[in-house]
């Protein structure tokens, strides 16, 4: 059975950091590419950045580069979101997911797993 746990969220002021975690168990990152979405109320769900199965590509929102990092490691079956230079305007519910394609310039998500999600709210 395939789970994904999503961990590390809070709540920061504008211009701090969070590290988010995603534990995958009955799945191998390491044979797969990896995702995280995020949606906050009333918008819609956005590819906010992925990682290519060898782990040498990486994909990220526009709103997001030059902030944010996805990382994973395999020994641990993780994938990692860094986010630094947080904005209230990045306040919402974070997702790992597998399996996104990425077209037009954004991440979509094309079915796979989720994990129940982490909060991340950001003051100004």
């Amino acid at each position: 059975q395939v789970q994904l746990v999503d961990s590390g969220g809070g709540s920061v002021q504008a211009g701090g950091s969070l590290k988010l975690s995603c534990v995958a168990s009955g799945y191998d990152i390491s044979s797969n590419s990896m995702g995280w979405f995020r949606q906050a109320p009333g918008k819609e769900r956005e590819g906010v950045a992925a990682i290519n199965k060898k782990g040498d590509r990486t994909y990220y929102a526009d709103s997001v580069k030059g902030r944010f990092t996805i990382s994973q490691d395999n020994a641990k079956n993780t994938v990692y979101l860094q986010m630094n230079s947080l904005k209230p305007e990045d306040t919402a519910m974070y997702y790992c997911a597998t399996d996104w394609v990425y077209y037009g310039g954004k991440i979509h998500v094309n079915g796979g797993y989720w994990g129940q999600g982490t909060q991340v709210t950001v003051s100004s």
